[in-house]
């Protein structure tokens, strides 16, 4: 749902489930000339936590060490690649009117 809400937004999926040794980004998307690394959230009615808030300082730096690794072993050799971008993107279920997605650009650096 979150690739299929970025894909209408205009992003190019790279990547799905995107394993760099024991570390997985959700999604790794190119916005223009920007690489996006995409944290996908799922919430219910009843959760206790923001989607947003879900990502920790922990969570964060997990995904910067492969958003690096990947930076030096590949996407800094795409000539189109001049940055990298954390975005998420939240997926609301259980509302009235069906699923709802919330995306957070540059969600933290």
């Amino acid at each position: 749902m979150a690739a299929r809400y970025l894909r209408r937004a205009g992003y190019v999926i790279l990547g799905q489930n995107v394993r760099i040794g024991h570390l997985e980004l959700d999604l790794v998307a190119r916005d223009g000339d920007v690489v996006v690394v995409v944290e996908v959230r799922g919430r219910g009615r009843g959760a206790w936590v923001a989607p947003l808030a879900s990502i920790g300082p922990k969570k964060q730096e997990k995904l910067r060490r492969a958003a690096t690794l990947l930076w030096r072993r590949r996407w800094s050799r795409w000539r189109w690649a001049q940055r990298v971008r954390f975005d998420v993107v939240s997926v609301y279920l259980d509302e009235e009117d069906g699923p709802r997605v919330l995306h957070v650009r540059a969600a933290f650096v």
